[in-house]
């Protein structure tokens, strides 16, 4: 079987949401093989892969990678170009001590290819006693696409899902490359059977771990894990009070899991409010608490453990509804949509990280927008938020959780501390003129802050370098190595990335 296939002639194609549309767009689909063996199947499809770019640049056509078309933006769509599904490109093989450098755990990696969804890696450890980390509040993406674009999963220790990369294969004009930190991570031998040239460069390797597409293809990645754990999930709905956000910019998030929910440290904490009178009115709470494996756990079912708790379910079932939501309104949206879930008094429920995920259908009508900001910032930047919404209008709800630090010299979590402040609502001109006033607004306070890569984020290239400042330098410096040919640069491109200042 053929590595690459046509599937069609030019035309239309959508992404998975509805929300970008490619014009006079040619496809093509990267395929599964049956080698044996995940080095030799990775060697083929990037010989494949490279063949098809040299036909790509013959004929004049820019290419984008497209994994699951998840990103609500417009990051992957690129007209009169050619499309590569790598859906379909989705194996995952365990790795071999021999495989792998000194001192590298083997038993906690896999090789996985660019088309493996979230949800099918995240089974594929659970069955080896293993489990991800972090992801999304969806599992619907593929694992490269949420890497790419910086998903960023919110457990407040932990930075964002591309973190748990620790190689990737990644194909240019130029060749076939293996990109990995300069310690290195698989052994000679086995980068050599995967018909890759070995790059080893911490730079280059930062680079790679959120490369919003422009990089070059994805073929594989090498993902890391940790033991197999269980989360005990609460959730309610409670009048938050306005102190409370000094607890949360402060980081004590024991206090304020004491105060709403379990006298614990918690691993997880998210809150959605309703922006008209935020704390007058009831915020639908969510946390997570880490508990040891155990195999006898009682099982329970993905709604029962709070699966789909998050903005996007939320609005997703009532856009039809209630598609001008606001104020009082949206609180009875918001209140009729609340997940059921155990809270404080309700009997304990447990399951795996990948048990409490979800895939959201398609939201086609929905507003999509974030900030992420310094978690110092939270508690002025909130309320300033909620006033602009307050003045201004738009149907979204506003979302906050927190994470640390994640890795990637783009990556949007990029303080010490951060929190992410998520826009989620009917998608309308007003929702989105009010979205441009909170951005003005943090401007004008002084809140540094960053936009999702695969969300509304109304970025171009100097506002990319001004966020990014010194990490987008070195992000260029990475690409220019990588990519060193301006033609070849170009042909990843798009008039989006390009006006990011990602391709030029």
């Amino acid at each position: 079987m053929m590595p690459i296939v046509k599937l069609g002639e030019e035309g239309r194609w959508t992404n998975y949401h509805g929300t970008g549309t490619c014009e006079a767009a040619t496809r093509f689909a990267l395929r599964s093989g049956d080698a044996e063996r995940g080095r030799d199947e990775i060697a083929i499809a990037a010989k494949a892969v490279l063949a098809w770019l040299a036909e790509a640049a013959a004929a004049r056509r820019r290419v984008r990678p497209l994994g699951a078309g998840w990103s609500p933006s417009n990051i992957n769509i690129s007209s009169q170009s050619w499309l590569l599904h790598t859906r379909r490109f989705n194996r995952c093989f365990r790795i071999g001590a021999e495989d792998v450098r000194p001192g590298v755990d083997a038993a906690a990696l896999m090789l996985v290819e660019a088309g493996a969804l979230v949800d099918e890696v995240s089974d594929k450890f659970e069955a080896q006693g293993r489990s991800l980390w972090t992801s999304g509040a969806g599992n619907g993406q593929t694992f490269a696409g949420a890497c790419a674009t910086g998903t960023h999963g919110s457990m407040i220790a932990r930075g964002g899902i591309q973190d748990h990369i620790r190689a990737v294969q990644v194909v240019t004009s130029g060749g076939v490359h293996w990109i990995e930190p300069e310690a290195g991570v698989m052994s000679d031998a086995f980068i050599a059977a995967t018909g890759s040239t070995p790059m080893r460069d911490d730079e280059i390797f930062a680079a790679a771990q959120l490369p919003v597409g422009a990089l070059g293809i994805i073929t594989a990645l090498v993902v890391d894990s940790v033991p197999k754990f269980l989360v005990r999930p609460i959730q309610n709905l409670r009048k938050v009070d306005c102190a409370a956000l000094d607890w949360l910019s402060a980081g004590d998030f024991r206090r304020f899991s004491a105060t709403y929910a379990l006298d614990r440290d918690p691993d997880f904490v998210q809150m959605i409010v309703n922006p008209y009178k935020p704390f007058k009115r009831p915020a639908m709470l969510r946390f997570l608490y880490r508990e040891p494996w155990r195999d006898d756990y009682p099982r329970a079912t993905p709604g029962q453990l709070g699966a789909g708790y998050d903005a996007l379910s939320l609005l997703g079932r009532l856009l039809n509804d209630y598609p001008w939501a606001r104020g009082a309104l949206l609180q009875f949206a918001m209140k009729q949509g609340y997940a059921s879930g155990p809270d404080v008094d309700a009997p304990a429920v447990y399951g795996s990280w990948g048990e409490g995920l979800d895939t959201h259908r398609p939201l086609a009508d929905l507003f999509n927008a974030s900030v992420t900001i310094d978690r110092a910032d939270l508690a002025r930047a909130f309320e300033r938020i909620c006033a602009v919404y307050a003045r201004h209008g738009g149907s979204t709800v506003v979302t906050v959780r927190f994470m640390e630090r994640a890795q990637g010299l783009l990556a949007p979590a990029r303080f010490l501390h951060n929190a992410v402040i998520d826009f989620d609502g009917p998608r309308s001109p007003r929702t989105a003129d009010a979205y441009a006033r909170v951005v003005e607004c943090l401007d004008a306070e002084g809140v540094a802050f960053t936009r999702h890569w695969a969300k509304s984020c109304r970025l171009d290239a100097l506002r990319v370098a001004a966020d990014y400042e010194e990490d987008f330098r070195r992000w260029r410096a990475a690409r220019d190595r990588l990519l060193p040919d301006p033609g070849h640069r170009a042909l990843f491109g798009s008039e989006v990335l390009d006006g990011l200042g990602l391709t030029c």
